[in-house]
């Protein structure tokens, strides 16, 4: 296999390991802090897919990291993080964040550090930025869109066919590897049938979204509808709209059922219990 040089620049495209990884080089300055210290302070990031998870994890050049804050790691994990042979705790004015780093066998990452973050795994650095702008959960992928489109569409939704939201002035949001997702004007929504809960999930596309759980269960996953109160400045048209998992409810658009799709999100709403309310 060809190994190419980590700093090429300008170069963009996706290489693999034999191990089965995908990376690429990225010009993105990328900064990693827990609290006040800065674990991470790299313009030469990589951008690193495992084989299963369908989003990214940065690796940096050691150079580019406070490895004397780097501890071998006590009690190493294994099967995770594809091949990875050294995993590092790391050290923070005493306090120790385990496993919150590792290294990947593969050539052409030799000499990189990846890192775990804390809201997409409850451990490692709990603030990014890619220049100045703060990101959350895990790095964008560069291959993926994500478009919000006002549109006139006549859009009805449905719970054990009773009509929860109908409206003719949805914002659709497209978003690469997922089903077209339905954001309704509360107004249109019948939200006295549904109470909100404390559940709040991040994403590095639209920010930090809000849900609610239908009233009556009828066998509906919890938090089965979302809204974005304050979305990132790419996905604005979302603000204060409601969505629903296409996964778990049935939409009508323009008179046509949308057939139920499977997706990462399917299992876990399938595993959810029914939501039970006063």
């Amino acid at each position: 296999m060809t190994v190419f040089p980590l700093n090429l620049p300008g170069a963009r495209c996706v290489r693999t390991t034999p191990e089965g990884l995908l990376w690429e080089p990225s010009e993105r300055w990328v900064r990693g802090r827990t609290g006040d210290v800065t674990v991470v302070d790299s313009r030469r990031p990589v951008l690193v897919w495992e084989p299963g998870l369908p989003v990214p994890l940065y690796a940096f050049p050691r150079e580019d990291v406070r490895a004397d804050l780097l501890r071998p790691a006590k009690n190493a994990p294994t099967g995770t993080h594809t091949g990875s042979t050294v995993f590092y705790d790391l050290d923070i004015d005493g306090e120790l964040l385990e496993n919150a780093a590792w290294t990947y066998p593969a050539d052409d990452l030799a000499g990189h550090i990846a890192f775990e973050w804390f809201r997409r795994s409850g451990r490692g650095l709990d603030h990014w930025y890619e220049e100045e702008e703060e990101i959350f959960v895990h790095p964008r992928d560069p291959h993926k869109r994500v478009d919000a489109l006002p549109s006139s569409r006549h859009v009805r939704v449905e719970i054990g066919g009773t009509a929860v939201a109908d409206t003719r002035r949805p914002v659709l949001l497209f978003e690469t590897g997922l089903p077209v997702r339905y954001y309704i004007p509360r107004e249109d929504v019948r939200l006295d049938l549904f109470a909100s809960t404390d559940h709040a999930t991040g994403c590095p596309y639209k920010g930090t979204a809000r849900y609610w759980s239908y009233r009556s269960g009828a066998g509906v996953p919890p938090n089965v509808a979302w809204s974005y109160p304050d979305p990132l400045p790419a996905v604005a048209a979302v603000k204060g709209l409601v969505a629903f998992y296409n996964e778990a409810v049935d939409i009508t658009v323009d008179g046509e059922r949308v057939e139920r799709p499977v997706t990462p999100f399917s299992s876990t709403l399938a595993a959810r219990p029914p939501a039970r309310h006063p």
